[in-house]
């Protein structure tokens, strides 16, 4: 029971530990792109998963015990918190942190070379138009990908 509370090293360790994760794979997440957090398919979700599991030794170590978990966890939403506060606070943090929309296309035409840019296929365009009422690209204004990774369509009028 003891070994609940006893740390395995030392608590800055784990606080040094989840601040680098986090950074680490936040700048992953935010290479990969869009589509990554915004569109997501079984593949992501393994993806996240495994990432998850990928990542839990360099987080712990080799300590097992509950107050390193919440140390851990603390620290993960803390890192959280502050990258939310920074970007509310600065617009050249934000766009680094959350990048910018993505011109898809515009009056009926697609842009290939955006499409293959943000990793997204003609049937994701497609299925971002039928969520929208819209049956042919001949009909669409505009098509953006979101900081989010969804994508936004824009009827003609």
């Amino acid at each position: 029971m003891s070994d609940l509370f006893e740390l395995a090293m030392p608590w800055w360790e784990f606080v040094f530990r989840a601040v680098v994760v986090y950074v680490l794979l936040l700048a992953m997440l935010r290479v990969s792109g869009k589509r990554t957090v915004g569109q997501f398919t079984p593949f992501d979700l393994l993806v996240v998963v495994l990432l998850g599991t990928a990542v839990q030794n360099s987080l712990i170590g080799e300590d097992v015990s509950l107050l390193g978990g919440l140390l851990l966890a603390v620290t993960l939403i803390a890192c959280n918190w502050l990258v939310g506060f920074a970007t509310a606070r600065s617009r050249r943090l934000d766009r680094l942190v959350e990048g910018c929309p993505v011109l898809l296309g515009r009056d009926g035409q697609l842009f290939d070379r955006a499409l293959r840019r943000e990793n997204l296929s003609l049937s994701d365009v497609e299925e971002a138009m039928r969520d929208n009422g819209v049956a042919d690209i001949a009909d669409v204004a505009l098509v953006t990908l979101e900081v989010d990774g969804t994508i936004t369509v824009v009827p003609r009028r």
